[in-house]
């Protein structure tokens, strides 16, 4: 499909998908095109590129501060009671995609339609409802065109209300940024600013959705991936003291930080791992093909729509050794399973020209957190948690959020 792609470059979303996604003005879920080369380039100079990594890395490393720190008063104020992981990191890596994108974190907003909003609500409104929208609900006319005709009325009025709370809190955000910059309080370096100043071309609903963008795609799929990593460590005391002891070796009384995820091979293994047995979207969007084409040897004629079911590649047993166990040994370079610059092998995130424009900082972040915090807690589950591997919808997220008992290490 990568070197056919010229042939397949529309994505046939739901009406429920497209809805979510801001009616598809979005680099991700856009067809390939002016605007998705425009927004790419725009996301990429500011946010997600190697340069724009290195403007925001002092957001990252507040960020997994904050997330061992948050994790250290669970231990204090609670003992080994469970903590709910999930409750923790979401609301702190919400915190570093609103640096990323506006500037700076909020702890209330107040909106003209919705009144004052709290940071929880907030939370709630630009990420939890929209991704549950997306992946949970689906209209059946989309998938089956002979069953439009059933009434989709109380669902589709909850998808406007979600767009309209999401639209509503996204432009009072916005305007609060304009407004402190237009009586002279310098705004961060951030999307928002960066938008305003170079996409003379985009209309307002368009910054709109790309400033979102950046919201969603640096909360949701990285704590996905960054939660059922720990869940599997905790599942594998074994597996987590050999991450564990090869920390040890390279950080010695040090932190864990971005610098070292080159010198640890085993934890990139474990993340790719995670990747490999819990893609963030295991069903690729579906793309629409424009010409007769031939993928794989098989001929698929024009007007076809193809599915990608990357959950399936990814536990082929003819690619993949015991594809069922999560054993991240096989993404070491010393397997032939794997080869380290093989960006393909897990499809995780994407490939060609619509490789995941977040990729870079996906894995840094979702790296430096999993190594931080396995460096500073011994993780294990109760018999009932370690059982509960039910996801959530067509994505990957687990159903019910981790909860696991957590121990200091003596450093």
């Amino acid at each position: 499909m990568v070197t056919r792609f010229s042939s397949i470059t529309r994505k046939m979303l739901s009406k429920t998908l497209s809805r979510a996604a801001f009616d598809r003005k979005m680099v991700a879920l856009c067809d390939y095109g002016d605007f998705h080369k425009t927004a790419k380039r725009h996301m990429t100079h500011n946010v997600v590129g190697p340069n724009a990594q290195k403007q925001h890395r002092v957001h990252r490393d507040t960020l997994i501060d904050d997330v061992a720190k948050d994790f250290h008063n669970h231990v204090k104020n609670h003992g080994l009671q469970p903590v709910n992981f999930r409750d923790i990191y979401s609301s702190d890596i919400f915190g570093l995609a609103l640096k990323e994108a506006i500037g700076r974190d909020v702890e209330y907003i107040d909106v003209e339609e919705l009144g004052r909003l709290s940071r929880p609500e907030i939370l709630k409104t630009l990420l939890t409802d929209p991704v549950e929208i997306a992946l949970r609900y689906i209209t059946l006319g989309d998938y089956f065109p002979y069953l439009k005709w059933i009434p989709q009325g109380n669902f589709e009025r909850k998808v406007e209300k979600m767009y309209f709370r999401r639209l509503a809190v996204m432009k009072a955000l916005i305007k609060e940024q304009t407004e402190r910059a237009a009586s002279g309080e310098e705004m961060n370096n951030c999307y928002l600013k960066y938008l305003l100043a170079e996409g003379k071309t985009l209309t307002e609903k368009e910054i709109t959705s790309l400033v979102w963008e950046v919201i969603i795609e640096s909360s949701d799929t990285t704590m996905i991936t960054t939660e059922w990593a720990l869940f599997e460590l905790a599942r594998n005391p074994k597996i987590q003291e050999s991450l564990y002891e090869e920390i040890r070796s390279i950080c010695g009384s040090g932190k864990v930080t971005e610098d070292n995820l080159c010198q640890l091979p085993f934890l990139d293994a474990v993340f790719h791992e995670t990747l490999r047995k819990y893609p963030a979207l295991p069903m690729v969007p579906l793309r629409y093909v424009n010409e007769d084409i031939e993928l794989g040897g098989y001929y698929v004629p024009a007007g076809s729509e193809i599915a990608i079911n990357l959950y399936g590649c990814n536990v082929n047993e003819k690619q993949w050794e015991k594809p069922d166990e999560w054993n991240p040994e096989r993404f070491l370079n010393d397997r032939e399973e794997y080869a380290p610059n093989d960006l393909y092998k897990t499809m995780a995130f994407g490939a060609g020209k619509r490789l995941c424009a977040g990729a870079l900082q996906g894995v840094v972040v979702g790296s430096t957190t999993i190594g931080r915090l396995v460096q500073e807690f011994e993780w294990r589950l109760e018999d009932r948690e370690a059982r509960d591997m039910e996801i959530v919808g067509i994505a990957t997220q687990k159903l019910r959020p981790m909860h696991a008992v957590i121990r200091p290490r003596n450093l």
